[in-house]
């Protein structure tokens, strides 16, 4: 029997409920067709929605949204040129995209932090779920060797760091995507008594400046900055293995994306 784009949006709604209000939707394309194959990505770029089209993929998931905002609004001329290439792009390939972000993010275990600790290599390590954020208990390493291991664990050729690199470690919290502000990170550094904590992104202005302080106070305390993508990518490369093994006469591939920021 073929599996209709509908069915795979039945069991992310399984899993979580339905999201009339979140950002969870099918963006494009049509519910009742049938699926030819499933690229799953963390953000549906340009060069994404290519690759799709290459490998026969006619529906993509992708965790963050098409047109540069949360929560589906415009930030750009609905008949500019970037917009319109996009739009092309999905439409002239007969493409469909569900965008399937607050699903993940809630019912159990946050799947994208679950993909994370287990792209680290850290699950027999978490002493604690919270709903936005995990901790982990690692044997002693130095901060520059946390980020080593980070680094290689994840494939990723820079990481951004504060505090010092060669205190200590072994209380670590984790915290994936855009929950590195100071209203999540800072208590769960007091409350956790963390050494250290790897986050995706936040305002520069609060978590790190709290670490910055702490330092100076005599603290021994360190951050590691991933990346928004970084931090999120491993989640959906488990949500695409997952979804292979739930649907395996589908073709189902993981897409990632390269960091969109170089150092210069």
């Amino acid at each position: 029997m073929a599996v209709r784009i509908q069915d795979v949006i039945d069991i992310f709604e399984e899993r979580s409920g339905a999201s009339p209000n979140g950002a969870d939707r099918l963006l494009f394309g049509d519910a009742g067709a049938s699926v030819t194959g499933i690229a799953v990505t963390f953000m549906a770029t340009r060069q994404v929605l290519e690759q799709a089209h290459e490998i026969g993929a006619n529906m993509i998931i992708s965790h963050e949204g098409l047109f540069y905002s949360h929560h589906h609004a415009m930030p750009l001329p609905e008949d500019g040129p970037v917009y319109n290439a996009k739009l092309e792009a999905i439409t002239g390939h007969n493409l469909a995209v569900y965008r399937y972000h607050d699903g993940l993010h809630r019912g159990g275990l946050d799947g994208i932090m679950e993909g994370l600790i287990q792209a680290l290599g850290w699950e027999d390590c978490v002493t604690e779920h919270e709903p936005a954020a995990s901790v982990v208990s690692l044997p002693p390493c130095t901060v520059g060797e946390l980020a080593e291991h980070v680094k290689r664990q994840l494939g990723l050729g820079m990481l951004r760091a504060a505090g010092e690199p060669t205190m200590t470690c072994r209380r670590v919290g984790l915290l994936v995507g855009y929950r590195g502000g100071g209203n999540l990170a800072i208590p769960l550094f007091e409350r956790h008594r963390l050494d250290a904590m790897l986050y995706g992104e936040g305002p520069e202005w609060e978590t790190p400046e709290y670490v910055r302080d702490a330092v100076y106070a005599g603290q021994a305390k360190s951050l590691l900055v991933l990346g928004h993508a970084e931090s999120e990518q491993p989640g959906m490369k488990l949500l695409a293995d997952r979804l292979g093994r739930r649907f395996p006469g589908v073709p189902v591939q993981f897409i990632p994306v390269a960091p969109v920021f170089t150092v210069l």
